[in-house]
């Protein structure tokens, strides 16, 4: 079983949300994912889709890029996005998603060896930040916690547990924050997460810090191929 990650597809079949107004690298973006998807993954692997999936305003209108998926293998878990206006509460959520597609929101997901934890997070400054994101940012650490200690419950010996947030986990120095010391205190040595887009974000695709490896994974910066995720004995 191998791991695959890509986030913010930003997929707009309904919506009139065109990506390619933000450059040629946005052109025809799903047809590259999908013909790279095809030749990657298959019906055992598992593929982490941490946020900003759809443009669509309605489950209804998201339903239509989740069926583009249908030909596409391996078990995908998708995750909200600060994008995801479509997504409603978490039970209308799964009862929409197709077949294959499973969605992740304060609680862990396990497949084979291989445990999936995370939520969407949130970013605050020193200062600068109000209120408003204050209250964010501890609601999306409580969720984290949820997420955590789901995960703690289906934990064997020798399991793997990958983290994924939507947003990144840090701030743009890398700097410590209340997300990585609770993937310090539950042992998770992988986060995956997405938001940062195009070459101004001055974005690392890969990490390793706090004793852990991080992954950025958004659709763009990989070129929109997906991005295979080793486990902590292999090689980044």
């Amino acid at each position: 079983m191998k791991v695959f990650a890509i986030s913010d597809l930003h997929l707009s079949t309904a919506a009139e949300k065109p990506m390619d107004i933000f450059g040629p690298v946005w052109e025809n973006h799903f047809e590259k994912i999908r013909d790279d998807w095809q030749s990657k993954v298959t019906e055992d692997d598992i593929v982490l889709m941490p946020g900003d999936f759809s443009w669509a305003m309605t489950l209804e209108d998201a339903r239509r890029d989740f069926d583009m998926f249908s030909e596409l293998k391996g078990h995908k878990i998708i995750l909200k996005g600060n994008h995801d206006y479509w997504w409603n509460t978490l039970k209308q959520v799964r009862n929409m998603l197709p077949q294959g597609f499973y969605a992740l929101q304060n609680d862990a997901l396990k497949f084979g060896n291989t445990i999936i934890c995370g939520t969407r997070g949130w970013q605050i400054t020193e200062s600068g930040s109000d209120a408003h994101d204050v209250k964010i940012y501890k609601r999306e650490v409580e969720r984290l916690k949820l997420s955590l200690n789901a995960m703690k419950v289906l934990r064997n010996e020798g399991d793997r547990v990958i983290g994924i947030m939507h947003y990144p986990p840090f701030n743009a120095w890398h700097e410590q924050s209340e997300f990585i010391k609770m993937f310090i205190q539950y042992n998770v040595d992988t986060v995956v997460y997405g938001h940062l887009h195009g070459k101004e974000s001055r974005a690392d695709k890969y990490i390793d810090k706090f004793n852990m490896r991080f992954y950025l994974v958004s659709t763009d910066i990989l070129c929109h191929t997906l991005r295979e995720i080793p486990s902590k004995d292999e090689r980044k």
